[in-house]
């Protein structure tokens, strides 16, 4: 810094160039996590890797529901993480939150999800429009993880298409009553209770609350890939050929700087994202780019390391199957991939025609 501001000088540069410089060295600066934010990361780090990955493979082939970790998790702060502290919950910032369940899921993606659909889909809408009675009945008694909701959407005759829903609700004396079918949701049998996805009028156009719960997933993806690229990279430099572990093999290292590029790529979108919704900007874009960007890379990811692995790649004895099973449904649920990119290029086109 002190050499390039000497070169600078020497060259007659203005003084905002100066400041420019400071303020570049600012960002590069604010590249790295705050101190918060790394102990959060270590925290979720070493509860993953002491209570989910250990179980993770036997959750799965049992589809049980992780109720001692979920209620652990709820004793750390995890499943209201940017809840206000008056109303129970941790009182932190997204980009946190999506540091969380990046972590929580490369242990054990099932638990991830369960995470993210407890703090965005279901406590985000009760937050953002519920009253002040209703934030108290229905946030405080889910934040320690005694109970979780889920949220529900989907519907047996429609998916991406979320206002064609065809699930009403009606003001009948001083009481609403719902009338429709709900599919595909999330905790549902563990639930407590439902944030539900309804219309009153038809001619309204709907207002989604699936932002926020995109940056979940992406952050779901990250950790599915971070999971897969691990064993990879575990399986290359123990597998030998040729007379050396198969990461001196060129093939391979195409393949693994392939996988970190997309991985790396994709959490900045997510965490950008993050930034954005915790700065109060419009994010909508950014978090189907950074669900886009991050789904695609956990299932190119996950695909490329049972490639690695080879015929361990597709053994249930190996956690490589499972993670690509578990990045497939991020390209599925919480809008398409198709539907990402419908989202991305309708907001792109706003922007240019302002």
């Amino acid at each position: 810094m002190a050499a390039a501001a000497a070169f600078l000088r020497g060259r007659g540069a203005a003084a905002w160039t100066f400041q420019h410089l400071r303020q570049l060295h600012t960002v590069y600066q604010a590249v790295e996590l705050p101190e918060t934010h790394q102990m959060l990361r270590q925290t979720c780090r070493d509860f993953a890797e002491k209570e989910l990955v250990p179980i993770a493979a036997q959750l799965d082939k049992e589809h049980r529901f992780p109720a001692e970790q979920v209620k652990k998790m709820g004793s750390l702060g995890l499943l209201a993480m940017d809840v206000p502290e008056k109303y129970g919950g941790a009182g932190l910032d997204y980009l946190a939150y999506s540091i969380a369940v990046e972590e929580i899921s490369r242990g054990c993606a099932s638990t991830g999800v369960v995470m993210s659909v407890t703090n965005s889909l279901y406590l985000g809408p009760v937050l953002k429009f519920g009253s002040e009675e209703q934030k108290h009945k229905w946030i405080t008694p889910f934040t320690n993880g005694d109970k979780i909701g889920c949220f529900a959407l989907s519907e047996p005759g429609n998916g991406s298409d979320a206002g064609a829903a065809s699930t009403v609700a009606q003001l009948v004396g001083n009481e609403w009553v719902l009338n429709g079918t709900k599919a595909w949701i999330t905790n549902a049998w563990d639930a407590s209770a439902t944030v539900v996805f309804a219309t009153t009028d038809k001619s309204l156009k709907h207002k989604q609350t699936l932002d926020s719960g995109r940056i979940g997933i992406a952050s779901q993806a990250l950790g599915i890939a971070q999971a897969a690229l691990d064993c990879a990279v575990d399986y290359a430099e123990k597998r030998m050929a040729f007379g050396s572990p198969i990461t001196k093999l060129q093939a391979v290292q195409f393949k693994l700087a392939d996988m970190a590029l997309a991985l790396e790529g994709a959490r900045l979108l997510t965490w950008r994202a993050a930034m954005l919704k915790d700065n109060g900007k419009p994010y909508t874009k950014e978090a189907a780019m950074a669900k886009l960007a991050a789904s695609e890379a956990a299932t190119a990811i996950s695909h490329q390391a049972i490639q690695i692995l080879g015929g361990m790649g597709y053994v249930t004895e190996m956690p490589a199957e499972r993670h690509y099973r578990d990045a497939r449904i991020t390209e599925i649920y919480e809008g398409t991939s198709e539907i990402q990119r419908l989202v991305i290029a309708g907001q792109l086109l706003k922007e240019y025609h302002g």
